[in-house]
């Protein structure tokens, strides 16, 4: 199968300072991102789509290629991920005749991430033909049941309508509950395209640690990372 990895790096980022560059452990986010890339079984083609010419510079060095750069237009902070990969895609296929089954997504700013789990999650959705994505998913540290939103001044349960009391419940009566990690991200050109969406309606989850899903988006998740993963990258 023709399977693209496309990385998505934009040189500008609000809570830190050229993010994609920054170092962990002796490597930078970007690179992490291509070395993780580079060791599946399935890799065979890692594109950067970035607007920043020293994070391109970067990417080259560790073997990534950057067919075109994104445009201004889409490298804004509101811009989403859909326009920036029908925009990669869509060059490819008009300029290089390239049009890959599945595109796997992987975010810089989550700097671990095992070869093994980029494959499991590329194996789900070629053996589910009828799923249209797979997110990586963990547990998360605070239940939703016990969270809570504030109307009228007053505390609302969030899952009151699963439970009079979702609060309340012990530890092991709460249900099995995920939330997206940003690690990996498994999609088809044709949810892209046919469904205007980067997940479809069929979502696939591929399921991990908590402790092994790292995202940085603030000075102190990086310096987090940097100390949690010396030494093992």
């Amino acid at each position: 199968m023709k399977i693209l990895f496309l990385i998505v790096a934009r040189g500008n980022s609000k809570g830190i300072k050229k993010k994609n560059l920054s170092i962990i452990d002796g490597k930078s986010l970007i690179a992490l991102k291509i070395i993780a890339a580079s060791k599946s079984k399935y890799c065979s083609e890692i594109i950067i789509s970035t607007d920043n010419e020293e994070i391109a510079k970067v990417s080259e060095e560790y073997g990534a290629e950057i067919p075109i750069f994104r445009s201004k237009e889409l490298a804004g902070d509101h811009i989403l991920d859909l326009p920036v990969f029908e925009h990669m895609l869509t060059y490819l296929k008009e300029e290089e005749n390239y049009e890959p089954e599945i595109v796997v997504h992987l975010r810089p700013t989550s700097p671990y991430r095992e070869p093994k789990w980029i494959d499991s999650a590329i194996n789900l959705l070629v053996e589910n033909p009828s799923a249209d994505s797979v997110r990586s998913v963990s547990e998360p540290s605070q239940h939703p049941y016990r969270v809570f939103e504030i109307k009228n001044k007053y505390l609302h349960p969030l899952m009151n309508e699963r439970h009079p009391e979702p609060y309340l419940l012990r530890r092991q009566d709460l249900p099995k509950m995920y939330y997206y990690n940003c690690v990996i991200d498994v999609t088809k050109p044709s949810t892209i395209f046919n469904k205007k969406s980067m997940t479809g309606d069929k979502m696939l989850p591929y399921i991990m640690k908590r402790e092994d899903s790292i995202d940085i988006d603030t000075p102190m998740d990086l310096e987090f990372a940097k100390v949690f993963l010396k030494g093992r990258l």
